[in-house]
């Protein structure tokens, strides 16, 4: 089979096209034959050796972290699914590696495909899916009438973030530029901040929960924002002790995180606000309820532009631009 893989750490560094084989099933797992899958910044940072203290992969390995295609085989444990099954979802840590012909899943963590969505449509979901889902709905545990701020908002996790959250009845602020503005209203943003002619810090108060994806300056200004008992949920770091404890992690790296989030942990407890670092995890029962929404065009995919796999180092370069407004997707199998 075809595949893109990473031959060693190296920040931008490039993807060899390969030839493979086909992977082995255990019997928990089932062989989906990828027809679409997209990219995150989930990639690019894992290529850059960015996560290997707590995910270390080792060289050569496909990257690709997203799927839409059809069952093939499937393990002798393996029930609710069958052959020709369309399925999507996003492989656990460790298992993934999208960025080819077929990949062998657990079948925990797929799910039957949105019936009204395309395969292309379908792959863009399941990891800013389940980012939002568990920021907000698992972690957040948002409830109507609070107000959610959600950042990027026209980012591939900001445009899922933004209908959830206003699906679970939440006033929703966002960030983007002007030119974005309408997409982010269209989506349900009820206060739109141009970041780059305003600060969000002087514009929004007493906010409920923070969706921060940006850097350490936008978090310290995020924990502003909140009003007391608030809780600002990251997804771009730093990692805190909790989450080391969730991985498993050795005592070293237990400490290490801890001092990385020590500061923002300290400034949390000052302002009497909440810190949560968040990296999402792979699960097919949260993308069934997400599913739901879909199917009853609750929440819609925003799909950006479409690669054929041969240009997937395209793709990677694009989405490491900046430039995406929702999500980049790959055609693995065309006139599917």
């Amino acid at each position: 089979m075809r595949a893109f893989v990473v031959d060693k750490y190296q920040k931008k560094g490039a993807l060899r096209l390969a030839e493979l084989p086909e992977p082995k099933i255990l019997d928990d797992d089932v062989l989906v034959r990828v027809h679409a899958t997209a990219v995150n910044l989930l990639d690019s940072k894992i290529r850059d050796g960015e996560f290997k203290a707590f995910l270390p992969y080792k060289p050569p390995f496909v990257l690709g972290h997203d799927l839409a295609g059809t069952v093939v085989r499937m393990g002798a444990k393996v029930k609710g699914f069958s052959v020709g099954d369309a399925v999507y979802g996003r492989p656990r840590d460790f298992q993934f590696g999208t960025f080819a012909d077929s990949i062998a899943v657990k079948a925990a963590d797929l799910a039957p495909k949105p019936r009204n969505l395309s395969m292309e449509e379908a792959a863009s979901l399941p990891l800013v899916g389940l980012t939002a889902w568990q920021a907000l709905v698992e972690v957040g545990k948002v409830k109507p009438g609070q107000k959610v701020f959600i950042q990027a908002g026209s980012g591939g996790v900001g445009t899922f973030a933004i209908q959830l959250a206003k699906h679970l009845g939440a006033k929703v602020a966002t960030t983007t530029s002007a030119t974005n503005a309408d997409l982010v209203r269209q989506l349900g943003a009820d206060v739109f901040i141009d970041y780059k002619t305003q600060d969000f810090e002087t514009v929004l108060s007493g906010y409920d929960l923070v969706l921060n994806s940006q850097d350490a300056a936008a978090l310290e200004k995020s924990l502003r924002v909140l009003k007391p008992g608030g809780l600002a949920i990251s997804i771009s770091g730093p990692p805190d002790t909790d989450f080391a404890k969730a991985q498993g992690l050795n005592p070293v790296l237990k400490f290490v995180m801890g001092l990385l989030s020590g500061k923002v942990r300290k400034q949390a407890r000052k302002l009497s606000v909440r810190y949560a670092f968040l990296f999402m995890r792979a699960d097919g029962a949260q993308l069934r309820d997400i599913t739901a929404l879909v199917e009853t065009n609750i929440i819609r995919p925003v799909v950006d532009k479409v690669f054929p796999f041969e240009k997937t180092p395209d793709a990677l370069e694009y989405v490491e631009s900046g430039r995406a407004k929702g999500k980049v997707v790959i055609t693995v199998t065309p006139g599917v």
